[in-house]
């Protein structure tokens, strides 16, 4: 009866024994898909020509090894370590913790020496390169069914130009295989003999993983074409043989497309404002003999005299003087002016009213203050003769002679004595 094991269970069990077995060992390889975290680790892949491990440089190790910083893809090198494994992936890394050099890659040395070759033979003379045509009617397709550089490219084309006709040669892009699915490719496009230019396409990836774009034998059937060929693999660092061999290199193969469809995108441009400006040179044309016979309308003749009529009913009312007279003679300003001397005389009367008003009514106030009435109320009293003579003093008081009537004055009343 066979056991069951937990996912766990099978980890604990591989990591045990890759761990416990692969300690510090060293291995030979090529490096590829070199990378640096932000936290400072280092990432790569350990290569030759059948197999890839992956590796990691963590952050003190790679403090340790600053050789790390200027080491690049195909560099051949030796890493000492140990395996670890990642539960949680389930995947196995060398840990490394020494790195050294060991000499130049084998992918690295066969690149270079096939590019040497080839460019001492004159496959990269640009006087061979052929002219890309500026509007391409049909484009022949080489790349993988399904990849998504087919479908960047398609998208593409569809929505900046949708008169162009692209013919896809399927091949695989990546392998052993893939260098003479590709040359089988071109081939029947060759032999198909409808498409005016012959596109590669591939997206980004490792020196392995374009590495079939390296072969020898498929860059000679492309610098043999008579078809003008764009070689649109990878990213904009990615260089293979196919891109120094063909007509044409873009960057990725969205670029390309891009490039092939520019001029389209241009005509068709041009031919929309040539639309627009034909329309509105049509309408001109249309409604001039409209405004021509609109204006010769007896209404609108018409409308036009009595417009005139009315001008000049209007200038002579301009220069009629006697409907003109305040305004010529500037009575307005003058009425405004006498009104403005009212509105300040006005004010300035009642303001000496008042001032004479308040004066008379302190002046009042004062008389009634001093008046013999007040003076009587504070039991002062005064007498009189009978004639109503007052007598101001003693003098005057002795020269009454007897038996003469006195009146005597208060503030209630009057009352008369004799003077004896």
């Amino acid at each position: 009866m066979i056991s069951k094991l937990t996912v766990s269970q099978v980890v604990a069990a591989v990591k045990d024994l890759l761990e416990g077995n692969f300690r510090d060992i060293t291995v030979e390889g090529e490096i590829s898909n070199l990378s640096c975290s932000s936290s400072g680790h280092w990432y790569f892949t350990l290569s030759d020509a059948d197999s890839g491990l992956s590796a990691a440089l963590f952050k003190m190790d790679a403090m340790r090894n600053p050789i790390i910083r200027n080491l690049k893809d195909g560099d051949k090198v030796l890493c000492l370590g140990s395996l670890g494994v990642y539960g949680k992936r389930g995947t196995f890394q060398l840990i490394t913790k020494k790195i050294v050099p060991a000499g130049q890659g084998d992918l690295k040395e066969q690149f270079e020496r096939l590019k040497k070759k080839l460019a001492s033979e004159g496959l990269f003379d640009l006087d061979k390169k052929r002219a890309i045509p500026a509007i391409p009617k049909r484009i022949g397709l080489i790349t993988a069914e399904g990849s998504a550089a087919l479908a960047d490219f398609l998208n593409i084309c569809q929505r900046r130009a949708k008169n162009i006709d692209i013919l896809i040669s399927p091949a695989l892009v990546q392998g052993d295989a893939a260098a003479a699915s590709i040359i089988r490719a071109f081939k029947k496009l060759l032999e198909n003999n409808t498409v005016d230019v012959i596109v590669l396409a591939r997206g980004g990836g490792s020196m392995e993983d374009l590495w079939s774009f390296n072969d020898e034998a498929l860059a000679r059937v492309i610098a043999a074409s008579p078809i003008p060929t764009v070689s649109a693999i990878g990213h904009q660092v990615d260089f293979t043989i196919s891109d120094y061999v063909a007509d044409l290199r873009a960057e990725t193969p969205s670029a390309a497309a891009e490039l092939l469809t520019q001029a389209q995108m241009e005509h068709e441009s041009k031919m929309i404002n040539l639309k627009q400006r034909l329309q509105q040179v049509a309408k001109n044309i249309l409604s001039r003999p409209r405004e021509i016979l609109s204006q010769a309308h007896p209404q609108e003749i018409l409308g036009k005299i009595w417009e005139n009529f009315q001008n000049a009913k209007n200038r002579l009312n301009r220069v009629d003087l006697k409907h003109r007279a305040f305004e010529m003679l500037g009575l307005h300003d003058k009425m405004m002016e006498l009104d403005d001397l009212i509105s300040r005389t006005d004010i300035s009367i009642k303001e000496t009213y008042k001032q004479v008003e308040h004066k008379l009514e302190k002046n009042h106030s004062l008389l009634l203050a001093l008046g013999p009435s007040q003076v009587l109320k504070r039991g002062y009293t005064y007498t009189t003769l009978k004639s109503g003579e007052v007598i101001e003093s003693q003098s005057n008081f002795k020269k009454i002679k007897s038996g003469e009537s006195l009146t005597l004055h208060w503030a209630d009343g009057m009352g008369v004595v004799t003077k004896e």
